[in-house]
C-alpha cells in the first residue's frame, strides 16, 4: 500500500509540473523540462551522452551514458530491471524536489531519490561520466553539492571517480555487475567486488563462487597481479583500521580509461586511442589459466612459464596419479611434527592464498608470527601481510592452502611461508634450518636423508607400476562414456539424411543439419562408404574428443553405431567455420579487428588445453582454418579430432609412416620426415594466426615480386620493418598496431623451421596477451623457398566439419 502511494506521489509531482520545450544536446535539465526518446543530454567537453537506447537486438529502451564518439560503448543504465516496452512515450525528468523520473504513458517506470528535498535542483551530465542532481541551479557543480550521482550506483563499469566499495562497518556495498547478455542489461550472474575478509582484494564471482581473485592487498598493490597491470591513474584509497574499504581512480582528462564486467565474466580494461574513436584492450582478468580460482587444487601452485602449469608445493605430491587431474591438488608426502618440530620454507613472489581459515595480527613481527603459527598443529603458513616501509604484521593461514600462483614480477618480499616436518626441510640444501634441526645428529640425519630416498624410488616404482596397470585397461576396455542416439531419430532430425539438410562434406563423408527439437540444433557428421577416412578416424574422434571439455572445443554430444552407420552427433555451429569469412571478400569485413583478435586468443586457448591441461595430451595434427568452426556470437571452436594422436609429453616426439593432415598447415618435419609433437601444432598454429591477419591462405599464396609463401612473405616484411603490410586492408578502420604486430611476430616465432626454436601454446598464449613485453626474435620460416605456385582452388563451402577436397592425406614410404 506504501508503495502505491509513493508512486502515485511520483505521479502527481509528474504531471503538476508545466513542460517546457528541451533544447537537445545541452547538459543540464530542469524541472520544467523533459527528455524523450531520441533526445539527450552531451557533456559540456563533448565526452559522454545520456539518453534512452536499445541494446543490440532488443526492442526495449532504457535511459542510459555511452561514450559519444563510441555509442556501442554504454557506461551506466538506470532502469535495468525495468524495461521500456513502448519507445514512444517514454520521457524522464526531474520534479522540483530533486527526484528523477522515467515515465511512459502516464505511468512511473522507474525514480530516484536521495531523501534530500532540494529547492531548485537541475539535472547535468558531467564529463567524467557522472549523471548529478544538483542541490541549485548556479552552484558549483562540487561533491558536495550533489544531492543524487550515477556513481553512486555503478552497473557494469567503472569509471574513474567510481568507488568500489565494501564498508563492513556501515553495510555499504559498491560494486559492478555484467549485463545479462549483450541484448539485456539487467543484472547478469557474475560480479566483481573488493572483499574485505581480513585483507581486501577484488573478486570475480560468478553467483557466490568465487572464479578469480586479486590477492591481498599489500600495501602497495594486489599479490596477485603484476605491477606492469596496475593503473596509470592515480588511486583514491580509503582505510579503515588498516582495512581497505573503498577504492578508486581520480579523474583525469588526459587518459580515458574504463574496466567492464562482460556477460561472461570477464573483467576488461580499456584504452581509448588517441583519435578518441575506438578503445585497445590493455588487459583481460582473468587473463592465463592460472587466473581461475584453484586452478590447481589445495597446496598447488600455478605457472604459466611451466609445462605442466600445475605443481605442487615442496614437500607435497599430487593426490592424484594423473598428471591432467588437480582438480584434487597435493597432499603432504609426510605428516607434520607440531611443536618444535617444523620449520618453514620461503616461497617469493606469488600470490597468498585465500584466506579461508586464518589470524591477522598488524603488530606482531614476523618472528612472533612464525613462534605464533608453531604454537597450532592447523597453522599450514605465515606471511609478512605488508611490504612497505619495513611494516610488520602476521597473517597465519589454518587449514589447506588454495589458489596460489607465481608472479615473476611481484616485490621479493612478498614471501609466504610454508609449513613442513622437519625431515622435509632436510632434504632440500636452500631450506631453512630450524633450532631442532641445528641440534640433530649427523647420524640421524643421514638416516632420515636415506629414507628420503628410498621412499622416493617407492613412489617411483609405485607410480610406473599404475601407469602401465591403466594402459593396459585402456586397451582392453575402451568405455567411450558417451551417449548412444538412435539412428531413427537421427534420421528424423536430419530428414532422412536429405540433400536439403546438407552442409558440407569432408574426408570423413558428409556434414547435415539436424533438430533434435525446437531449441536444440545438431549437426551430423556420417561416414561415407568410400571414406578416405574410415573406422579408425571414426573410433579415434569419440575415444579423444569425449574426454575433453573446454569452452574453444566443438562439443560432441553423442554418436550413432547402427547397422552400418557410424554417426558423430555435434553441437551446431551457425557461423560454419573461420575460412568462410576470413578469406571471403565480403564477409572478412565482418571480422574487426577486436573479433579477430578474440579469435586467434580463442584458438591458443583451445590448444593450451589440448597440450597441457586435457585429461589426454593431445596433438591435432590437422589445425585449419576450415577446423575452426564459428558459434552465434563469433567465438572459435577448435573441430575434427579424426587425425589426433595422444602424446606422453611436451618434448615427446613420435613418428609415423602415414603423414595425415593438409599442405600449407603442416610442420616441415611432419610433411617431410613424419616426426610429429606438440610443436608440429604450434607451427600449424603460426600460419592460422598470419592468415587470420592477412586474409590470405598460405597456400597458393601470390604476390608479384616473389614467389614465397605467406610466410615467405611475412618474413621478408619482417626483417624491412614493413610487417604492418601484411595486415588485410579491410583493418585499416579497426586494427590495433601493437596487437597486429606481436600477432605477426609471434605468428613467425611459431613456424620457424626447428621444433625447438617455436614456444610452447603456455608461452604463445601469454606473448599474445602480454602488452610490453619484449618478445623473442624469430628466426627463418620452415619451407622459405622461392618457387612457383598456382592459385588455391579451394572454395569456402558452409560447413561445421572439414570441406570438401580440403584434406590430403599422403603415404610416405620411407627409403
Amino acid at each position: 500500500m506504501a508503495c502505491w502511494h509513493f508512486t502515485a506521489f511520483l505521479y502527481t509531482i509528474f504531471h503538476a509540473v508545466t513542460f517546457l520545450k528541451f533544447s537537445s544536446g545541452a547538459d543540464t535539465l530542469l524541472p520544467n523540462q523533459t527528455i524523450v526518446n531520441g533526445q539527450t543530454l552531451i557533456s559540456q567537453s563533448q565526452i559522454f551522452e545520456v539518453g534512452f537506447f536499445s541494446p543490440g537486438a532488443s526492442a526495449n529502451s532504457f535511459l542510459g551514458i555511452w561514450y559519444r564518439n563510441t555509442p556501442d560503448v554504454v557506461c551506466w543504465v538506470a532502469n535495468r530491471n525495468y524495461p521500456i516496452t513502448d519507445p514512444e512515450g517514454v520521457s524522464l525528468a526531474i520534479a522540483r524536489n530533486g527526484t528523477l523520473v522515467i515515465s511512459s504513458a502516464g505511468r512511473v517506470i522507474w525514480s530516484a531519490n536521495s531523501g534530500r528535498v532540494a529547492s531548485n535542483p537541475i539535472l547535468q551530465l558531467l564529463d567524467t561520466g557522472n549523471l548529478v542532481v544538483v542541490y541549485e541551479a548556479g552552484e558549483s557543480s562540487s561533491q558536495e553539492s550533489y544531492i543524487w550521482q550515477s556513481f553512486d550506483y555503478p552497473s557494469d563499469t567503472r569509471l574513474p571517480g567510481i568507488h568500489m566499495v565494501d564498508d563492513p562497518d556501515t553495510g555499504t556495498e559498491k560494486y559492478l555487475t555484467a549485463w545479462r547478455n549483450p541484448d539485456d542489461p539487467s543484472p547478469g550472474n557474475f560480479s566483481y567486488r573488493i572483499e574485505n575478509h581480513g585483507l581486501a582484494e577484488m573478486v570475480i564471482f560468478q553467483g557466490t563462487t568465487k572464479k578469480y581473485r586479486s590477492g591481498q592487498w599489500n600495501g602497495l598493490g594486489f599479490t596477485g597481479i603484476s605491477p606492469s597491470l596496475r593503473p596509470r591513474y592515480k588511486s583514491d584509497l580509503k582505510f579503515k583500521n588498516d582495512v581497505l574499504v573503498y577504492l578508486s581512480e581520480i579523474y583525469d582528462s588526459s587518459i580515458v580509461e574504463r574496466i567492464t564486467i562482460e556477460p561472461s565474466g570477464i573483467v576488461q580494461r580499456y584504452s581509448m586511442n588517441e583519435k578518441k574513436d575506438k578503445w585497445n584492450l590493455l588487459y583481460s582478468l582473468p587473463r592465463d589459466p592460472c587466473d581461475n580460482y584453484g586452478q590447481c587444487g589445495p597446496y598447488g601452485i600455478c605457472s604459466t612459464d611451466k609445462t605442466p602449469t600445475c605443481e605442487c608445493l615442496k614437500g607435497f605430491a599430487p593426490k592424484a596419479q594423473q598428471e591432467w587431474d588437480w582438480s584434487s591438488g597435493c597432499a603432504r608426502i609426510r605428516p607434520l611434527n607440531c611443536g618444535d618440530g617444523d620449520g618453514f620454507i620461503g616461497v617469493p613472489r606469488v600470490k597468498f592464498p585465500d584466506m579461508l581459515k586464518f589470524l591477522l595480527n598488524t603488530s606482531m613481527t614476523i618472528g612472533e608470527c612464525q613462534a605464533e603459527c608453531l604454537k597450532n598443529c592447523n597453522c599450514t603458513a605465515y606471511a609478512n601481510p605488508y611490504i612497505t616501509d619495513g611494516r610488520s604484521g602476521c597473517l597465519i593461514w589454518y587449514g589447506d592452502l588454495i589458489d596460489i600462483r607465481e608472479v615473476p614480477e611481484a616485490d621479493n618480499k612478498q614471501i609466504v611461508y610454508i609449513r613442513l616436518p622437519v625431515s622435509e626441510l632436510e632434504s632440500s640444501n636452500n631450506l631453512e634450518k630450524t633450532k631442532r634441526n641445528k641440534k640433530m645428529p649427523r647420524k640421524v640425519r643421514l638416516i632420515l636423508v636415506a629414507a628420503g630416498v628410498v621412499f622416493f624410488c617407492f613412489i617411483c616404482c609405485v607410480t610406473l607400476v599404475i601407469r602401465r596397470l591403466k594402459r593396459r585397461a585402456r586397451r582392453k576396455n575402451e568405455d567411450l562414456e558417451l551417449p548412444l542416439f538412435k539412428l531413427s531419430m537421427i534420421a528424423a532430425a536430419t530428414n532422412n539424411f536429405s540433400c536439403g539438410n546438407k552442409i558440407g562434406e569432408g574426408g570423413f563423408g558428409p556434414v547435415y543439419k539436424g533438430n533434435l527439437s525446437a531449441q536444440e540444433e545438431i549437426a551430423v557428421k556420417r561416414l561415407s562408404k568410400t571414406s578416405t577416412q574410415g573406422l579408425e578416424e571414426f573410433k579415434n574422434e569419440v575415444i579423444l574428443i569425449a574426454k575433453l571439455q573446454h569452452r574453444n572445443l566443438v562439443r560432441l554430444l553423442g554418436c550413432c553405431i547402427e547397422r552400418e552407420e557410424r554417426l558423430l552427433i555435434y553441437e551446431y555451429m551457425p557461423n560454419w567455420s573461420l575460412d568462410y569469412f576470413v578469406f571471403d571478400e565480403t564477409r572478412r569485413k565482418l571480422l574487426t579487428w577486436p573479433k579477430r583478435f578474440d579469435i586467434i586468443m580463442g584458438i591458443a586457448r583451445g590448444l593450451l588445453y589440448l597440450h597441457h591441461d586435457s585429461r589426454l595430451r593431445i596433438i591435432h595434427r590437422d589445425l585449419k582454418t576450415s577446423n575452426i568452426l564459428l558459434d552465434a556470437n563469433l567465438n572459435p571452436k577448435i573441430s575434427d579430432f579424426g587425425l589426433a594422436r595422444t602424446s606422453g609429453g611436451d618434448q615427446n616426439t613420435d613418428r609415423t609412416k602415414r603423414v595425415v593432415g593438409t599442405y600449407g598447415y603442416m610442420a616441415p618435419e611432419y610433411a617431410i620426415h613424419g616426426k610429429f609433437s606438440v610443436k608440429s601444432d604450434v607451427f600449424s598454429m603460426g600460419v592460422l594466426l598470419l592468415e587470420i591477419v592477412s586474409g590470405k591462405r598460405n597456400r597458393g599464396f601470390n604476390y608479384s615480386n616473389h614467389h614465397h609463401s605467406l610466410l615467405g612473405h611475412a618474413w621478408l616484411l619482417w626483417q624491412e620493418n614493413k610487417d604492418v603490410e601484411l595486415m588485410d586492408e579491410c583493418l585499416n578502420d579497426t586494427f590495433v598496431e601493437s596487437q597486429v604486430k606481436r600477432c605477426i611476430q609471434v605468428g613467425l616465432l611459431c613456424v620457424q623451421r626447428f621444433p625447438k626454436d617455436r614456444p610452447v601454446m603456455s608461452s604463445v598464449l601469454f606473448m599474445l596477451g602480454s602488452e610490453g613485453v619484449v618478445l623473442p626474435q624469430p628466426e627463418e620460416p620452415g619451407f622459405f623457398m622461392e618457387g612457383s605456385c598456382s592459385n588455391s582452388t579451394e572454395n569456402p563451402i558452409p560447413s561445421t566439419g572439414s570441406k570438401k577436397g580440403s584434406i590430403t592425406i599422403t603415404e610416405l614410404e620411407p627409403r
